[in-house]
């Protein structure tokens, strides 16, 4: 393989309820076809977190007693977290993960859980009722849509520096209301979607990939990269 790049899975070993660790198998086998390896490091309980070491980052969804234990630990990487995310660093973030970047939420117990403000969402709770189901959205930026299923009790409300992963176009999103799903900020990715959403969205997986060898090669020659063809899956 030409390139190399280092994916850091956040509490890999915790948060795999919705099988979102699919997103890992999808990002490498379209790292195979842009001729990079990638490696694969779970960050977790009491590991540190080098922004130094990782060119691209996961963290997955769980449940609110996982969540709890998650929130806890992350404070002590949120410096440099938020530091990873503010310099452009990759970040793909789905449903508690999503919400864990963000100020806090609100469990389905009433409890708030921290997060670490590295994104300026909250998220509150519903009342006995979830958003569950498919989903289509539509990216404002490259026009294209995104399919996916969500399942998530959250309602989350985007900052004013954060814009959405897309329009809902069918389904619920972010919380019913405003029509968005997702967020979006500097390099960081974040959706409810499961599925997981690479596997429907090669696309995004491929603009991911782009994001982290251009940064941890930013002469190389990435013509041949960016001109893979990314079938459908959907």
């Amino acid at each position: 393989m030409k390139y190399e790049l280092q994916i850091a899975h956040l509490y890999g070993d915790l948060l795999n309820t919705y099988g979102d660790i699919g997103n890992l198998l999808v990002l490498n086998y379209y790292a195979k076809q842009m001729d990079t390896q990638v490696k694969v490091k779970v960050v977790s309980l009491n590991d540190p977190f080098d922004p130094d070491e990782f060119d691209l980052v996961f963290f997955g969804g769980g449940q609110d007693y996982e969540q709890l234990i998650v929130s806890r630990d992350i404070q002590r990487k949120k410096n440099n977290l938020t530091d990873f995310i503010n310099d452009g660093g990759p970040v793909l973030a789905i449903c508690g993960g999503y919400q864990l970047l963000g100020k806090y939420y609100i469990g389905a117990k009433g409890e708030k859980i921290a997060g670490i403000s590295a994104l300026s969402h909250y998220t509150k709770s519903q009342i006995n009722h979830r958003f569950i189901g498919n989903i289509e959205i539509e990216n404002e930026e490259t026009g294209q849509k995104y399919h996916g299923f969500e399942n998530h009790n959250g309602l989350t409300y985007l900052g004013p520096d954060e814009r959405p992963l897309g329009r809902v176009l069918s389904g619920h999103g972010n919380n019913g209301e405003d029509q968005t799903e997702g967020a979006i900020y500097k390099n960081t990715f974040c959706s409810y979607f499961h599925g997981p959403i690479l596997a429907r969205n090669g696309e995004l997986a491929k603009r991911l990939l782009l994001i982290a060898l251009k940064r941890r090669y930013p002469t190389a020659d990435l013509k041949l990269p960016a001109e893979l063809k990314i079938k459908p899956t959907y």
